[in-house]
């Protein structure tokens, strides 16, 4: 008995030891590798990927009692029996990495090889982040690891392939001197150049119609940044006068700017072309002057007649995945008013995150802005996108206060750009439903079931089994709840007052529709008693029209139509056996406004045919407007690529009213060339956690949407004549270049501030045993160094080519000195970038 007692004390005691030695582990002495091995693994279209535990530490890394966390596109074991440690998802791209009862531990030095499947990973910023480690016996106290993320895959053949592709495109664009060049971007209807010059200096004096009074204050702001003197009022003069004058325009966008040597007059009918007259004058300052006040400048003479193409021209700014503040938002605006764009789609709240306030729904933004560690997401959702275990320490978490968004919706509107506000519903909608659950517990538990109820999103007892494409279990609203509608028309009347108070334009709310996944509501009690007591709601699937029925009658009741995504004007049906989306005629006379996404097989005429049913639709074609997709494929440019890759040319060879589709699909008619209103490129920023990368999927990429969406018909879009659409469109596109590279890429170095667009890697290719490089944007430099270092802006200047020596690097610099990418060419083969 007596040995028992002591055999169980030592036990006990082994075990209180071990535990305080687990307790005591310090997590940054565990390092984590991730290293992709194999591309198309077994020909299953999955990469095959090591993830490795070393401990570094000097002491024990235990055997369990912890929990490893981490982001990444969706994983899969190798050896689903017999691992020692077992990766699990969790939600969303949200994985768990825990020890089984065979993990033994790891001793100083030690490691553990975790083999994984998942999607094809073919970049860098495919690769899983933000990991970090909870000890069971601290649960709320998440602690970063060490980490790395490498490859054994050789890409230095694909990015030879890519230098090459590029060399042969680049090749075909032809150096335009400057003097050449169209003076105003984007390209305007009529322009005629004169010999005549306007000094504009001290003495000007700028003379108003009343009708434009804001138009003049936002010119007299524009002089005061770029000069050193601001014009003084007048009234009758005939010399040295800048003119605001109204005229008989077709169009309220539509304007006239004359530059004589006396005077220069920008006539419109309405406050919009009044703008888009004064950007088109500003368009022909020296670039100089975006970097330095001057004393005064000489202005070329011109005659200009201009209106846009589609009345609306838009970006899409998604500041839900990864959250960009007030600050990068009014930049956005002011370059892009500049382009004469007039439409910043705000994409507000997604499944990882709400960044809007709204008076009296406080956990929308104390709970559904924030991401980080939690044991509950009562006070916080969990982390996206490697966001981490830190709440408010990156892009991850953050919202616009109400006095951020009345502030942006005032400047926006200064410049004629119309802020759209979407909430994405009823899908990818998880933040604001775990915003409202954490509403529900906190009233539940002071006795106010009412109001605990009230903007409840999901129902309680449903038990619908589903998984989006995002990976998300728990992220649809329910339409059948009365609450959700309350919801609704909260944010409806919320928008309107602050849209009032700001005094800007609000016509439409966007309100999604994008992505609802199979299986939603189908186990929902609330669903099927609404089937019961609504003989219009035939099945769960016509809950879909139920629900847009009603927040259109929201809407419709505050004098404001409908926005959202393609699904808004279509309905699930049998086709050939199976469920797909098919054109709803139902809303086609509601003036719903659908941002058409899908062009991809067999979707390439979704746009045409909503658009010839009565829908006013907005190409935001993925193959050619998503600007968050990839340049191109080389392993280190980063982006998306699932919808292809998008480099400035596919925005800018866009032909809306002829998109490339098979010859049987459905072709635009005239009544629905009327509805195609206008182009969008989205930028979703599931990879976008700083200002900076923000910066260079955008630019310069939306140029080519400016050019597009502003410009009129080009002639190489209505030609039939094979050859001369292809001179046509290679002479036009090598004046785009010459314009963007020498004009507006170096003013938006100094624009608002600067803008970090994206310089391009040079073309390689090696003929006669000599490297030749050049580059897509004429009169950037390329610059080189033998020794395999990386060029800097004093390396030698690439003039001619180069003897193949042992080492070469390669770079491109703009007008200001700053670099893009490396790229080495060694012994004749590109060896990789940096």
């Amino acid at each position: 008995m007596k040995k028992s007692l002591l055999f169980i004390l030592v036990l006990i005691l082994t075990k209180v030891s071990y535990s305080q030695k687990r307790s005591s582990f310090d997590a940054r002495g565990l390092k984590v590798s991730w290293e992709t091995v194999e591309n198309n693994y077994k020909e299953t279209k999955e990469t095959y990927s090591k993830l490795t535990l070393t401990n570094i530490s000097k002491e024990f890394f235990p055997a369990s009692g912890w929990t490893l966390y981490f982001n990444a596109p969706n994983l899969k074991s190798l050896n689903e029996t017999g691992g020692s440690v077992k990766v699990e998802l969790i939600n969303g791209d949200f994985f768990k990495a825990r020890p089984e009862r065979i993990f033994k531990g790891l001793g100083s030095g030690k490691s553990i090889v975790i083999p994984l499947l998942s999607r094809d990973l073919i970049k860098r910023t495919d690769f899983p982040r933000g990991f970090y480690v909870v000890f069971s016996s601290r649960p709320s106290n998440a602690i970063p690891v060490i980490y790395e993320a490498l490859t054994a895959i050789d890409y230095s053949r694909q990015q030879q392939l890519i230098a090459e592709k590029n060399y042969q495109e680049n090749d075909e664009i032809e150096d335009i001197p400057l003097s050449l060049l169209p003076p105003i971007f984007p390209s305007p209807s009529s322009i005629k150049n004169t010999k005549d010059i306007f000094n504009l200096n001290k003495l000007t004096k700028i003379i108003t119609d009343p009708a434009f009074g804001p138009e003049a204050a936002y010119l007299n702001d524009e002089f005061e940044k770029l000069f050193t003197f601001k014009p003084l009022p007048g009234t009758t003069e005939k010399q040295n006068v800048i003119i605001l004058q109204k005229l008989s325009l077709p169009s309220k966008e539509a304007y006239k700017l004359q530059v004589t040597s006396n005077e220069i007059i920008i006539g419109a009918s309405g406050k919009e072309g009044l703008f888009y007259g004064i950007q088109s004058l500003k368009n022909l300052f020296p670039i100089s002057i975006w970097s330095t006040k001057q004393d005064a400048i000489a202005i070329p003479g011109i005659s200009v007649s201009d209106a846009p193409r589609f009345p609306h021209r838009a970006f899409m700014m998604d500041i839900a995945r990864n959250f960009q503040g007030k600050k990068a938002i009014l930049k956005v605006i002011e370059m892009i008013s500049f382009y004469k764009l007039n439409v910043l789609h705000l994409h507000l709240n997604d499944d990882e995150g709400w960044r809007i306030e709204i008076p009296g729904l406080p956990e929308l933004t104390d709970v559904g802005s924030k991401r980080g560690h939690t044991l509950n997401e009562q006070e916080n959702l969990i982390p996206s996108y490697g966001s981490g275990p830190t709440v408010n320490a990156n892009s991850g978490s953050g919202f616009l206060t109400r006095a951020d968004y009345l502030e942006i919706l005032e400047y926006a509107t200064i410049r004629h750009v119309e802020v759209i506000p979407e909430f994405e519903t009823p899908g990818h909608a998880r933040a604001a439903i775990k915003s409202m659950d954490a509403r529900y517990e906190k009233l539940l538990k002071s006795g106010d079931k009412t109001g605990a109820e009230q903007y409840l999103l999901r129902d309680l007892n449903d038990a619908s089994v589903y998984r989006s494409v995002q990976g998300w279990n728990d992220n649809v609203i329910n339409p059948a709840l009365p609450s959700v509608y309350k919801f609704i028309e909260k944010l409806a009347d919320e928008m309107i007052a602050v849209y009032k108070e700001a005094g800007a334009p609000l016509n439409t709310i966007h309100f999604g529709g994008d992505e609802v996944p199979a299986g939603v509501w189908e186990k929902s009690p609330a669903v099927a008693n609404l089937l019961k007591i609504d003989a219009s709601v035939t099945s769960v699937d016509e809950v879909w029209n139920y629900y847009f029925k009603n927040v259109n009658r929201i809407l419709k009741a505050r004098n404001l139509f409908l926005s959202g995504w393609e699904e808004i004007g279509l309905k699930k049906e049998m086709v050939n056996g199976q469920k797909q989306m098919v054109l709803d005629p139902r809303f086609a006379g509601e003036n719903f406004h659908a941002n058409v996404w899908n062009n991809l097989n067999p979707n390439e005429d979704l746009a045409y045919k909503l658009a010839n049913a009565g829908y006013k639709v907005i190409l935001t074609n993925v193959t050619n407007m998503y600007i968050d997709l990839a340049y191109n494929k080389n392993f280190e440019e980063p982006g998306q690529y699932w919808g292809g890759f998008v480099d400035v040319d596919k925005l800018f060879r866009f032909n809306p009213f002829k998109l490339d589709q098979p010859a049987n699909k459905e072709v635009l008619t005239e009544k629905g060339k009327r509805n195609i209103i206008g182009l969008q490129a989205p930028l979703w920023s599931e990879i976008i956690t700083t200002e900076g990368q923000l910066e260079y999927l955008m630019l310069p990429k939306l140029l080519g949407l400016a050019e597009r969406s502003w410009s009129p018909t080009p002639d190489w879009a209505t030609q039939t004549d094979v050859k001369k659409v292809s001179s046509s469109y290679q002479y036009a596109w090598s004046e785009f270049l010459n314009v963007i590279a020498k004009k507006e890429l170096p003013r938006l170095d100094s624009y608002a501030g600067g803008f970090r667009y994206r310089i391009p890697m040079p073309g390689l290719i090696m003929e006669e045993g000599k490297v030749l490089a050049n580059v897509q944007l004429p009169g950037f430099e390329i610059r080189y160094t033998t020794d395999g270092t990386e060029p800097g802006k004093s390396s030698k200047l690439y003039v001619e080519p180069v003897a193949d020596a042992k080492n070469l690097s390669f770079r491109v610099f703009n007008a200001s000195g700053r670099g893009g990418k490396t790229i080495k060419f060694l012994n004749g083969e590109k060896e990789g970038v940096k």
